[in-house]
C-alpha cells in the first residue's frame, strides 16, 4: 500500500482538477479517494472483493445519518438465536476468536448486508471489516481476541497463541461499535462526487473502456510486489465475512498468483502494460510503484521498462527513484522478518 502523501505528490504534480484517473490495483482505495479529495475523477479497481468494499465505500460514502439509520435497522430486526445456530456451524477458531455474543452478531451482519446493491450497506459492512479484528487492548474498536490488524493470522496458529498466553475473546457490542466507527471515520472530510469503483481483474478493464467517464491520462498504481504476500491468505477472515469460506484459501477470488513465480511475474506486469495501452489517451503519465524480496531494484526498473512494450505504444521512462522501506506492515506481525525492504517509483510518458 502507498501512502496517501505519495498520491498526493503525483496527483498535483501530473494532473488537474477534473482530471480522470485509474488504479488498475486500487487495494484499499488509497488513489481514488486522496485524488477524488483533491477534486479529480477517479477509477479503481481490483480482484479481492474486501477492497472493492472497502474502496467503494471511501469514494461512495452516503450520509453519516443514513448509515446510523441503518446500523440501527439492522439492530431493531436482530434475533440472537437464529444467528447463534447458525455460528454453531463454524469451525471452533470462530468461537475462540469472537465471544459467542458477538458472533452471532457478525453472522447476523454477514447475512444481512448487501454491499454490492446498498451504499448503505456497502460503509457498514466496511465499517465491520476494519474492526473485524485487531489488538485486545483497542477496547473501543476491535471485535476480536488478540489478533494484528494488518492481518488475519492463521486459525492453528491464533488457537496456539491464545491457549499459550490464556486469551479468551472479550464480549462486544458490534452494533454500538460500529456506530461509535461511522461517526469517527466521518469526522474526516468526504470527497465530493462519486468514484467508479470495479471488482474485476485489470486484464477486463479495456472491455469497459466505453463505460469509463471520460479519457484517462494519468495512472498512479502499485502492482503486486514480487513474492511479498498473498491477499486471499492474509485476508481469509476479512474474506469470510463478505461470503468467503471460513477458512485460508489461495485463488478463490483470484486465480492470478504469478507474482509468486520468478519466471511468470515479468508475464504479470506485460499485462499490466497492454492494459493500459488499449485504455490510456494519448500524451498520458503512469506512476508505478513496487518491490521485490528477491529482485535487485534496477531489475526491477529495467524489467518495468523493458515490459511497456507490450503496450504497442512510445513509452518512455521519465525518471525513478529507489526507496528504502522503513515502515513495513509486516514488523507488526513477523518482527525481524526479511520481507521486502526496498521499492522503486517508475514515472513514464506514454504517447
Amino acid at each position: 500500500m502507498f501512502p496517501e502523501t505519495f498520491v498526493e505528490y503525483w496527483v498535483e504534480r501530473l494532473t488537474k482538477p477534473g482530471d480522470l484517473i485509474l488504479d488498475p490495483f486500487c487495494g484499499r482505495g488509497t488513489l481514488p479517494f486522496q485524488a477524488m479529495l483533491m477534486g479529480r475523477r477517479a477509477i479503481g479497481c481490483d480482484t479481492n472483493p474486501v477492497a472493492y468494499c472497502i474502496s467503494q465505500a471511501k469514494t461512495n460514502a452516503p450520509p453519516l445519518s443514513h448509515v446510523i439509520a441503518r446500523i440501527n435497522e439492522l439492530e431493531a430486526a436482530y434475533q440472537p438465536r437464529p444467528a447463534l445456530q447458525e455460528a454453531k456451524r463454524l469451525p471452533e477458531f470462530f468461537w475462540r476468536a469472537f465471544h459467542p455474543s458477538t458472533l452471532a452478531e457478525l453472522v447476523y451482519l454477514r447475512q444481512e448486508l448487501r454491499f454490492r446493491d446498498s451504499r448503505r450497506d456497502c460503509m457498514v459492512t466496511a465499517l465491520v471489516l476494519g474492526s473485524l479484528h485487531g489488538e485486545k487492548d483497542r477496547s473501543d474498536r476491535f471485535l476480536s481476541n488478540q489478533m494484528p490488524h494488518t492481518i488475519s493470522t492463521k486459525p492453528e496458529y491464533s488457537m496456539r497463541f491464545w491457549k499459550r498466553h490464556g486469551q479468551t475473546a472479550p464480549k462486544r457490542d458490534t452494533f454500538a461499535l460500529l456506530r461509535r466507527q461511522a461517526a469517527f471515520r466521518y469526522e474526516s472530510e468526504r470527497p465530493r462526487g462519486r468514484g467508479l469503483i470495479l471488482n474485476i481483474d485489470m486484464r477486463d478493464l479495456p472491455r469497459q473502456k466505453k463505460h469509463l467517464p471520460g479519457p484517462v491520462r494519468c495512472v498512479i498504481t502499485s502492482p503486486p510486489y514480487f513474492d511479498v504476500t498473498n491477499s486471499a491468505e492474509d485476508q481469509w477472515l476479512r474474506l469470510w465475512f463478505v461470503g468467503g469460506p471460513p477458512c485460508p484459501t489461495r485463488l478463490l477470488f483470484s486465480r492470478d498468483d504469478r507474482h509468486c513465480a520468478p519466471d511468470k511475474y515479468w508475464t504479470l506486469i506485460a499485462d499490466m502494460w497492454r492494459t493500459l495501452g488499449l485504455v490510456l489517451a494519448r500524451d498520458s503519465r503512469i506512476v508505478i510503484r513496487v518491490g521485490a524480496t528477491r529482485i535487485d531494484p534496477r531489475r526491477l526498473v529495467s524489467g518495468i521498462e523493458g515490459a511497456a512494450r507490450a503496450s504497442r505504444r512510445r513509452v518512455r521512462l521519465v525518471s525513478h527513484e529507489v526507496g528504502e522501506i522503513t515502515n513495513r506492515q509486516t514488523n507488526s506481525f513477523r518482527p525481524g522478518s526479511a520481507g521486502c525492504k526496498v521499492e522503486v517509483d517508475c514515472e513514464f510518458a506514454m504517447a
